[in-house]
């Protein structure tokens, strides 16, 4: 018996990365799985592999940015599987434009997909959680999210993440539904592939920050969204849990520093 056996979890941004690592995760687990990317092949892919493991899934295109799209997939998928139990919200996209040169199309494009997609998932998730008196909903932030890391709008749409987060959790709490979110650290996955190319010590560099001394793998922040989506956490709701090695702990490279 898996620890999310028969829960029908929708994952966005699940072609590849973190969406991806979420979605076999919670395949294992014995969730039903619905894999979800911007393009359909990618998400079946995520699905096919699933199912080749034994598992239950299905795929579906979904941009997460136009009004109404997250809510036809959502009827489509309570149509066929009775209820939504599961929402991820993991969709998203980086711009690490310096304030003087950002434009106001990337401004907007950084809020409507990190920010205003997730409102519009989790919009659609709610009525049928509420229906079934349970639910849990988990958001991928991001550390930047929580303090000055630079990638200004970016950080701006995953901070307003957080309060959104906050205050589903508090005003459904009753219906029974749950809403946590996720702050990773510097995770390995494809999203780096360029600054890698350019610099192939990056990770080697970046571990440096980490008390941990490495950066992280997109399995570690599955395990914890798994963890967020089972009963074990219950009793949690409203929480911003940083899965970071210790990032946001403390400046430790600063102590070392003046300590040295």
């Amino acid at each position: 018996m898996g620890r999310i056996e028969d829960r029908v979890a929708l994952v966005t941004g699940a072609g590849s990365g973190i969406g991806e690592a979420v979605a076999l995760r919670f395949g294992e687990e014995g969730a039903v799985v619905i894999a979800t990317d911007l393009h359909a092949d990618t998400a079946e892919r995520t699905a096919r592999r699933i199912r080749d493991a034994g598992g239950r899934a299905e795929g579906h295109a979904l941009d997460v940015t136009q009004e109404g799209a997250a809510a036809a997939v959502v009827t489509a998928v309570t149509a066929d599987h009775g209820t939504l139990d599961i929402l991820v919200n993991n969709a998203g996209a980086g711009s690490d434009t310096p304030p003087l040169e950002l434009d106001l199309a990337t401004w907007d494009r950084m809020l409507r997909t990190n920010l205003t997609g997730h409102f519009l998932c989790i919009q659609a998730a709610l009525p049928p959680m509420i229906a079934a008196g349970r639910g849990s909903i988990i958001s991928i932030g991001s550390v930047n999210g929580l303090t000055g890391l630079g990638e200004e709008s970016y950080s701006a749409a995953k901070a307003g993440l957080v309060n959104l987060t906050q205050n589903i959790a508090i005003r459904f709490g009753e219906q029974g539904v749950r809403a946590n979110l996720i702050a990773p650290g510097t995770i390995r996955t494809p999203i780096w592939a360029q600054r890698i190319a350019e610099r192939p010590d990056a990770f080697d560099r970046l571990a440096g920050w980490y008390p941990l001394r490495r950066v992280g793998e997109p399995a570690d922040v599955a395990d914890a969204a798994l963890f967020l989506a089972s009963d074990e956490s219950r009793w949690i709701t409203g929480v911003v849990l940083p899965v970071d090695g210790g990032l946001t702990a403390g400046l430790g490279r600063m102590i070392a520093d003046l300590s040295g």
